[in-house]
């Protein structure tokens, strides 16, 4: 038993424990399942994530740090989902462990009731909620900046020196290498074809050796190709002029070294400052900030277009108001009113109307989805946190009343709650960027979903009933 176990003893009745020593074994049963739950849960995220990048990853010589840098902070973004689901498996296993080994009915039999023996957990849980809204207001923001700047440094990096025998290797920038085969060791070529493209001239300067060998520098920086048993074939014939027999020369040569920068294979750091302002690294203050400076810009926009429509074109008037009547026939004879000429013009300006709004259109709706993810980014914060309270309220009482423990019925009964949490979610966040949803309600339409079914289920465990299909 559970709890027995923690006393150094095979059986222990719980109703003998005094209540502090109780909620002290109650948390420590509870912090294993949920540690554990939740480092698993992020390694598959993060192998799902090298997935993902895998292309962006491989072939360009990257050092092992910067790939730890990388799945570090990208460890960070996997948290929101992470501690949810984690808190969700935790409850439903400890709770479900309790009740398997009648534990859970002894401390009912001692007088302790389902709510006040899960007020500890409940503090604990509250506790991790709050460290969870600093996490995603302060510190997820700043690793989402760092993990946003470095992917995009390690996407734009070009891959490493890989020469490979009968193929062209054309990421040095002027240059391209291509070798019939290698020799013993990965540093000795043999058949080289070198065209050198930084010189001027009609065509590229071509080199060819029998054998050559690679030798970096002891920075990497540079690399020295140096060159045996071949020749050089370079036209300098002016571009256009390519019929001037003086412009061509070929040259023999037993040694030659030729030397190339590898400086632009590094990897460049770029300025973090650049990715600062995107919705998804700011913090709630931040983004506040920039949900009202949106809105204010949208409405200045919208007045901005009414005012120069409005104050060019008469909408809504009758034809027998005098004033339209004037202002449609000013400086037009009625003798010319059916020109087909004056129609088309008039279709014309009609189209160019037609066009210029729909371009309106169309940007003012980019601005309001753009405002819609910052409103869903800075309530995205605070419904993380209530997620961890109401995904615990979720699985403490349903562990009590399926009385299954380890990971068998647990996990599968966790893994569907937290779907329909998730998929609710995903679907009202569409919704909200599609302006069918208003966004400060997206967040929360998957925790009220929940929230009657937790109560529901924290009722009935409280009163100590199950139900039906639970045998």
């Amino acid at each position: 038993m559970v709890l027995g176990r923690f006393l150094g003893k095979e059986r222990y009745g719980a109703m003998n424990l005094p209540m502090n020593r109780l909620s002290s074994m109650l948390i420590r049963a509870f912090a294993l399942p949920l540690v554990a739950t939740f480092l698993i849960v992020q390694f598959i995220l993060v192998m799902q994530f090298l997935w993902l990048y895998i292309d962006d990853l491989v072939g360009k010589g990257l050092e092992w740090w910067i790939i730890a840098e990388l799945i570090f902070y990208a460890s960070a973004s996997f948290v929101p989902m992470a501690l949810p689901l984690a808190l969700l498996l935790a409850s439903i296993m400890t709770l479900g462990n309790l009740a398997e080994n009648g534990e859970l009915t002894a401390i009912k039999a001692s007088g302790i009731s389902f709510m006040r023996f899960l007020r500890p957990l409940l503090f604990v849980v509250v506790g991790i909620s709050m460290l969870a809204f600093y996490f995603s207001d302060t510190l997820l923001p700043s690793s989402r900046l760092k993990f946003g700047s470095l992917l995009y440094d390690v996407q734009q990096k070009k891959p490493s020196l890989a020469i490979k025998p009968g193929v062209f290797y054309q990421d040095i920038e002027g240059y391209s290498l291509m070798v019939r085969r290698k020799g013993k060791d990965p540093q000795t070529l043999l058949g080289i074809w070198i065209y050198d493209r930084t010189i001027s001239g009609s065509y590229p300067q071509v080199t060819y050796a029998k054998q050559g060998r690679l030798i970096h520098s002891p920075d990497q920086r540079f690399l020295t190709i140096e060159l045996r048993n071949g020749f050089t074939y370079a036209d300098r014939t002016p571009s256009g002029k390519a019929n001037l027999s003086d412009g061509e020369s070929r040259i023999r040569f037993k040694k030659q070294e030729i030397h190339l920068d590898l400086s632009q294979l590094k990897l460049r750091r770029s300025d973090e400052s650049l990715f600062k302002d995107y919705y998804s690294m700011l913090n709630s203050r931040q983004l506040r900030l920039a949900i009202d400076s949106l809105r204010r810009d949208n409405a200045s926009r919208d007045s901005a277009l009414n005012a120069l429509i409005l104050g060019q074109y008469h909408f809504g008037r009758p034809q027998s108001d005098p004033v339209f009547d004037s202002a449609l026939t000013e400086g037009i004879p009625p003798s010319t009113w059916n020109d087909p000429e004056l129609s088309q013009e008039a279709l014309r300006q009609i189209q160019t109307v037609r066009s210029y709004t729909d371009m309106k259109n169309r940007e003012m709706q980019s601005r309001k989805e753009l405002t819609a993810r910052y409103v869903i980014e800075l309530h995205r914060k605070f419904s993380l946190s209530f997620a961890c309270i109401l995904l615990f309220l979720l699985g403490a009482p349903l562990g009590a009343i399926i009385r299954k423990g380890g990971l068998g019925m647990p996990t599968v009964v966790a893994i569907a709650g937290f779907l329909v949490y998730h998929i609710l979610t995903m679907t009202s966040e569409k919704l909200a960027r599609e302006g069918s949803l208003a966004p400060e309600w997206s967040m929360w339409i998957s925790s009220l979903f929940l929230l009657p079914v937790a109560l529901v289920l924290v009722y009935r465990a409280n009163r100590d009933r199950t139900f039906r299909w639970i045998s």
